[in-house]
């Protein structure tokens, strides 16, 4: 069974026990190890070769950029090459024999199978009642979908688009993902193997720094709906209580001047909702006085916390919807391309099929979408019809010839109109791209537009569909740098839309091409 590793990283010192304990036991040894460096300062060496021993040579340092989780699980996954996708956090520890289990986890897994996810132990003391801290770690091990040990399919992950990035913390991320896949026919089961989740270190404040948290289910809210937490599988916790709290301590405040009774209420409807939570913690736990100060302390300023974050999560929602750069990119279910200049040479105003000859990389680049299931078609501006220079009889013709070179294409729309005919189809104006959904039964946000000037991303862009631009000596540096998604080739457009890489990063400046004068980058 071949398999890669992501591990995300902050430096934390579990990785010094989590590689030797990953590298003991029986079973096969990950393809490569992929550890995302997401420390912000990387000056300093990540780990030690002492602690690599069956893995060394295959452990790959990716740069992750001190994103959060989510972002450096993507840039993981991403630079994976395997059909399935392991991850674990750098806190745990993989009992004896994970590998062996993970290997019979994944064996002879149905198609409709997304993910399998390990179980999680978290060790509490013996001798003594766990710390409020200790049992909030502890409810790790009842968590659903939790990425601390998760093996997916590479394919499940493109398909959806990976981890949502507008989730900054190790919270909700997993959730989010887990209800994308569900909304897509896809399953997660539960296996066999097993890591140990040791319980860090925490201040007292640990617990407030916890409430951020709720910023995140306000996007969940907004993503999936009220009921949202009955499909994910998790409780609805004091969020409504701490929001009554809040209130009633704000309410007191505001009542204090002028309507002492009503102030009276207030505090004491606030000081009833922070002794019942602080004795919801304290109750449960060793009772010790650091425990109990801290407990008190930190439940008297909770709520207020947890309001604070609940309304700071409501007001970015509306920046995370425009926020497309780190929303998931699902894999397209079609993929219209342009034709002349991205699928073939461009001839200005060409009518003989004989002179139709594929761009490099073409036919490997429409074969791996059809081999991923995506439907094609082309899309395709021929103002030389309206201009006198070709008849609608060679324009089919020269189509028919690239069908027969490139082809089967799903759908071939083009338009005959030139630039002051006000036509609906010719682009930038979204005609064919709709023209060319509707033929290929998808909807226009579920295509990609795949094209070499401006004109064939913003026709994307009006239509509601993704587009990518493929720059050549016909395109316009502005147009470069106008476009949201770049690639080097057509390849490379394909892998984007695949699986939201590009197999080298284009550069902007690399990809700027020269200016050329005249009709260079004026759709035809």
């Amino acid at each position: 069974m071949s398999y890669e590793l992501v591990i995300p990283t902050t430096g934390r010192p579990g990785l010094a026990a989590l590689l030797p304990a990953l590298a003991a036991g029986e079973g096969p040894l990950p393809d490569r190890v992929l550890l995302v460096d997401d420390r912000r300062d990387r000056s300093a060496p990540l780990l030690s070769p002492r602690h690599l021993g069956l893995l060394s040579g295959r452990v790959h340092v990716l740069p992750g950029g001190g994103r959060g989780p989510a972002a450096a699980r993507n840039t993981g996954w991403r630079a994976a090459r395997g059909a399935w996708v392991a991850f674990l956090d750098d806190d745990v520890i993989p009992a004896p024999g994970w590998r062996s289990a993970l290997a019979a986890d994944l064996a002879g897994l149905p198609d409709d199978v997304a993910a399998s996810q390990g179980a999680i132990r978290v060790p509490l003391p013996r001798d003594r009642r766990a710390t409020d801290w200790e049992r909030n770690v502890a409810g790790l091990e009842h968590a659903r979908w939790a990425t601390a040990d998760m093996a997916y399919r590479r394919d499940a992950l493109s398909r959806v688009g990976g981890f949502d990035e507008r989730f900054p913390r190790a919270y909700r991320e997993d959730a989010d993902l887990g209800l994308r896949l569900g909304t897509a026919g896809l399953r997660i089961v539960l296996g066999t193997r097993r890591v140990v989740h040791p319980v860090g270190a925490a201040g007292p404040g640990v617990s407030l720094a916890k409430q951020a948290g709720n910023a995140d289910d306000m996007l969940m809210l907004a993503l999936h709906g009220r009921r949202w937490r009955e499909r994910a599988g998790i409780s609805h916790g004091r969020r409504p209580r701490h929001l009554a709290t809040a209130a009633a301590g704000a309410a007191a405040l505001l009542a204090v001047p002028r309507h002492r009774r009503a102030a009276a209420l207030a505090v004491a409807g606030w000081a009833a909702g922070t002794v019942e939570l602080a004795w919801a913690r304290i109750a449960p736990g060793p009772r010790t006085a650091p425990e109990v100060t801290a407990m008190l302390a930190t439940s008297a300023a909770m709520p207020f916390v947890a309001a604070a974050w609940t309304l700071y999560g409501l007001a970015a929602l509306p920046r995370q919807r425009r926020d497309g750069r780190r929303a998931p990119r699902p894999r397209p279910a079609a993929v219209l391309f342009d034709r002349d200049g991205t699928l073939i040479a461009d001839i200005p105003y060409n009518g003989d099929p004989h002179l139709v000859e594929p761009v490099p990389g073409a036919a490997a680049a429409l074969g791996a979408l059809r081999a991923a299931g995506v439907r094609i078609g082309v899309v395709s501006n021929q103002s030389g019809v309206a201009r006198g220079l070709l008849s609608a009889a060679e324009v089919e013709a020269v189509n028919a010839r690239v069908d027969a070179l490139l082809g089967p294409f799903g759908a071939f729309e083009w338009c005959p109109h030139g630039p002051r005919d006000g036509c609906d189809c010719r682009k930038p104006q979204p005609g064919l791209v709709l023209r060319a959904a509707a033929r290929l039964g998808v909807t226009p946000g579920r295509c990609a537009v795949v094209g070499d000037i401006g004109a064939d991303v913003d026709a994307a862009r009006a239509a509601g569909a993704r587009g990518v631009l493929v720059p050549n000596a016909a395109t316009r540096p502005k147009e470069v740098l106008a476009a949201r998604e770049l690639a080097g080739d057509l390849a490379s457009a394909v892998a984007l839309l695949l699986d939201g890489r590009l197999p080298g990063p284009p550069s902007r400046a690399l990809l700027v091409p020269q200016a050329r004068h005249g009709p260079a980058g004026v759709a035809a």
